[in-house]
């Protein structure tokens, strides 16, 4: 580890033992969202009022509930008809979680670059979570998708840190390092920040621990394989483990040596999931 990645770590930890850190906060439509969703009285047209107020979140939900995925019978062009066919907590968690797009931006072209990489990659994993958690667990596939999309959100304050120093932003592997090494501190500090339930608040800082292995499957297990599905076919180091060994397989039930993308229906629904994301 470099001498930089050593002192840009430290000070970040630092700053987190604080609480200096600026976590950043959820987009505004992604609050009022989540505000509504708890009120139990709740009806479909107020929350379609609150999503409909941003014009780019209305278009993506009416394309998520036209997808192939969800299997609509005829083509659904108003927001109030897609938010009953998903329902309200769906709704609200998809909104949550594509409000964070725009989070992922940057004014220097380096970093911007950067965060367009982990949102791409955001988006692969929670498309391939969405068709893990409906093929091979009971639990919500807008949980997983969610889960999916946030769990690299450690890496904003990372990189909004880089933007101030130069030295860190011309050496993309001690950045790259920083990264590795703090964004899931830093993911699940900022979704307990959110409020977001421990399910989902725990995913950052442990999917990558490939020897966990909790009672029953959850929300950890499926960003973790989704994670390791989608290095197949690369170099990546994450292809050279032993996949029998991870738990996480066993508890989804899922072969490690099967390869999703060649099942035509789970790639086909795994291209499906992530088109609907982008």
């Amino acid at each position: 580890m470099s001498k930089l990645a050593e002192k840009v770590q430290e000070e970040l930890i630092q700053a987190i033992d604080n609480d200096e850190l600026v976590l950043p906060t959820l987009p505004e439509v992604a609050l009022k969202v989540r505000e509504a969703a708890e009120d139990p009285d709740i009806g479909i047209p107020q929350i379609s009022k609150v999503i409909g107020n941003d014009a780019a979140l209305t278009a993506r939900i009416i394309k998520v509930v036209n997808s192939p995925l969800l299997r609509t019978n005829r083509e659904i062009t108003d927001l109030q008809m897609a938010v009953s066919r998903l329902g309200i907590n769906y709704t609200c968690n998809l909104a949550t979680g594509l409000a964070m797009e725009q989070m992922f931006q940057a004014t220097s072209d380096v970093v911007d670059r950067k965060m367009r990489e982990v949102w791409n990659k955001s988006t692969e994993i929670a498309g391939i979570c969405h068709v893990l958690c409906k093929n091979y667990t009971r639990l919500l596939p807008d949980q997983a998708t969610l889960a999916g999309l946030v769990h690299q959100i450690g890496v904003l304050p990372i990189l909004t840190y880089a933007e101030e120093h130069n030295e860190l932003l011309a050496d993309s592997i001690s950045l790259n390092h920083v990264i590795e090494q703090i964004h899931p501190i830093i993911g699940d500090k900022i979704l307990r920040a959110w409020d977001f339930p421990e399910l989902i608040a725990m995913v950052p800082s442990q999917y990558l621990d490939f020897s966990r292995d909790s009672a029953k499957v959850d929300y950890v297990d499926i960003v973790q394989v989704a994670t390791l599905q989608s290095y197949l076919g690369s170099q990546h180091p994450y292809t050279q483990l032993d996949w029998s060994k991870i738990p996480a397989f066993a508890k989804l039930g899922l072969d490690p040596n099967v390869d999703m993308q060649a099942d035509e229906d789970l790639s086909a629904a795994m291209e499906a999931a992530m088109n609907m994301l982008q």
